[in-house]
């Protein structure tokens, strides 16, 4: 998808029995994740309880270099994060790890997903005194932990408690001096899974992906509410929260979010996105003489598609690799000018001859009425646009950035209407019935559909934009 939704955050985390080079690689996995998050990164260092850390806005190669790397210095703990803004604006101050220091000694967190509840916490909090620097949920988190941990006996206790007072949706790492702590929401909104780097280094990611750019092993998926704990003594489980609540994992990771080389809750992100396509097919059969994809996400959906109907795949469209992506551009006068940049069409595959153009979604509508008008202009007889998920019809409160039906356009627009509006002959949505099939029977969870239906796993707030926490003077 080349404009409208933006990314996850992702979270990273290694834990090494010895003093190791692991903010090097923490850089490594952030770099293997840069897809979830390309507004900001960070990386913080634990050396026997002393924190390095660093970050700021930028992608990972941009933030680290050798000596940025460097300055960090050896540990035994590190945690990192990639950032997109889904609660909180693009500024330096919300770039995470955020590291707190109390009296009980540092830690430091890293966060992907959103609060329902985090205005009411907030407030909770500034009335007790607290002061806020920050304008996202994870410094929420921060201060409902170190609540805890002033009356707790351990930093695992205190995460425990303080994940009871958190709604909706949080993958979480938490390192202290001689911790490493991860946790997922009681629903699994968020994947986050368990990884063996050699003997004694175990890692945390929030994709799989990221243990193959390391050479790690894949130990599992955590559970829905779990929390792990690894220290000198090892890996700990603590399931307080499982099996508290019903499993909703978020279906859009397998259509867009993940990295197609991941595995989550046990099916292939790859295999899912082909199945999509068979699915489409299924649903939308139409005469074509070639299957294309929007890069990158539409590519598997598209060969997909091109199997199970028997119509040649072909490459549509060369893409700019040295352009970002396209929905991180602030405005919508500079996202269409990325889109310009950024594809070129291969005029032989389309030239003459009706075109299937898969995607993974249409948000507000206007790239994809620039894409087909791209391949128009090639000399594209028919096209046949095919998204591998249903209408976007509702915000999303659990991490995605959908926080308003304004610039949704099938809130506004019939399927007959929204297919005029981008100049296609024909369109079609994977059903509701299908995209909840995509992952197969492999998969270990139950998901969330609500952007598409509205049937949120929770209680949601009627509203929750995306600056929630910022305030402007009038006048």
């Amino acid at each position: 998808m080349l404009g409208g939704i933006h990314e996850e955050c992702g979270v990273f985390a290694v834990y090494s029995d010895k003093t190791a080079d692991v903010a090097m690689t923490t850089y490594i996995g952030l770099y293997a994740l840069q897809h979830r998050g390309q507004e900001s990164c960070g990386i913080v260092v634990n050396d026997r309880g002393v924190f390095s850390h660093h970050k700021d806005l930028g992608l990972v190669h941009e933030v680290f270099d050798k000596d940025t790397l460097a300055s960090l210095g050896q540990g035994n703990i590190a945690i990192g994060h990639v950032r997109y803004s889904t609660t909180g604006n693009s500024n330096r101050i919300n770039a995470q790890p955020l590291v707190v220091r109390h009296m009980k000694g540092p830690l430091a967190i890293a966060h992907n997903g959103n609060l329902v509840n985090a205005r009411e916490l907030r407030e909770e909090y500034e009335l007790k005194g607290a002061i806020f620097h920050s304008t996202n949920d994870t410094e929420v988190i921060s201060y409902a932990i170190t609540e805890q941990r002033l009356k707790e006996p351990s930093i695992e206790k205190a995460v425990e408690k303080a994940v009871g007072r958190l709604k909706g949706a949080f993958s979480i790492v938490v390192m202290s001096p001689k911790k490493l702590i991860a946790a997922r929401d009681p629903h699994g909104f968020r994947p986050l899974s368990l990884g063996k780097l050699g003997d004694g280094t175990y890692v945390v990611s929030s994709e799989t992906c990221a243990f193959d750019s390391i050479g790690a092993e894949f130990i599992r998926d955590l559970l829905p509410g779990e929390i792990i704990v690894i220290d000198s003594d090892g890996v700990r489980s603590v399931k307080t929260y499982c099996g508290t609540e019903k499993s909703s994992f978020c279906v859009f990771e397998y259509v867009y979010f993940a990295r197609p080389d991941s595995v989550i809750e046990g099916a292939s992100v790859h295999r899912a996105r082909l199945r999509a396509g068979e699915f489409l097919w299924k649903e939308y059969p139409v005469e074509a003489d070639v299957v294309i994809g929007v890069p990158d996400s539409g590519l598997d959906a598209a060969l997909g598609l091109s199997r199970a109907s028997g119509i040649p795949y072909g490459v549509g469209f060369i893409k700019n690799r040295y352009v970002g992506r396209t929905f991180i551009q602030p405005t919508q006068a500079e996202r269409t000018n990325s889109v310009k940049i950024k594809l070129n069409v291969v005029d032989d595959t389309v030239k003459g001859k009706r075109v299937i153009l898969v995607d993974d979604s249409i948000v507000r509508g206007t790239t994809s009425k620039r894409i087909v008008n791209l391949i128009r202009e090639a000399g594209a007889k028919e096209i046949h646009v095919r998204i591998s998920c249903p209408p976007f019809k509702n915000p999303c409160f659990f991490g995605t950035d959908i926080d308003s039906r304004e610039n949704l356009i099938a809130c506004k627009m019939s399927i007959e209407e929204i297919t005029r509006e981008i100049g296609a002959d024909s369109l079609g949505y994977l059903s509701v019935e299908s995209v909840n099939r995509i992952a197969g029977e492999e998969a270990k969870c139950g998901f969330c559909d609500a952007c598409f239906t509205g049937n949120y796993p929770c209680e949601v707030p009627k509203e929750m934009p995306k600056d929630k926490f910022e305030f402007k003077i009038e006048g």
